[in-house]
């Protein structure tokens, strides 16, 4: 199945499954490969531009976001764009355990590359014994 735009439910779940595949091996050139070469990123307050600066970003973040694990679930989709919800978990320099909730809204080029990522991103600490996501669970996100 070729996963260009425009999109439909099944195309745009795939589109959202590999993007999860993808950054959960903490690869960021596997990750960035996924990008256009200009692709413009907005995370959090951090403005990300090229595969340049995606793949100095990633290494950063995994750098500092140890055993890092995410789930990521469709929310909407339409010609060339995506919208996501996720969860991911991880752990600081210190040991202390975070779970990190957001959305995101993709933009695509025609190759399927996607060329803008707009994340909005927040933080909540958790005691190591509250992680709800299990590395080889099943890729629905948790709730509460």
């Amino acid at each position: 199945m070729n996963l260009v735009p425009p999109f439909d439910a099944d195309t745009a779940r795939l589109k959202v499954r590999a993007a999860q595949d993808a950054w959960n091996t903490r690869d960021p050139q596997r990750v960035a490969s996924a990008y256009t070469p200009d692709s413009v990123w907005r995370n959090r307050s951090e403005f990300v531009r090229g595969t340049a600066e995606i793949v100095g970003f990633l290494t950063k973040k995994w750098e500092r976001e140890h055993e890092y694990v995410l789930r990521k679930s469709l929310w909407a989709y339409g010609d060339n764009r995506i919208a996501v919800r996720f969860q991911y978990e991880w752990h600081d320099d210190e040991g202390q355990w975070w779970r990190s909730y957001g959305n995101e809204n993709w933009e695509f080029a025609a190759s399927g590359l996607m060329s803008r990522r707009e994340a909005s991103i927040n933080d909540v600490r958790i005691a190591a014994e509250d992680r709800r996501i299990d590395p080889d669970s099943t890729y629905d996100i948790p709730t509460e």
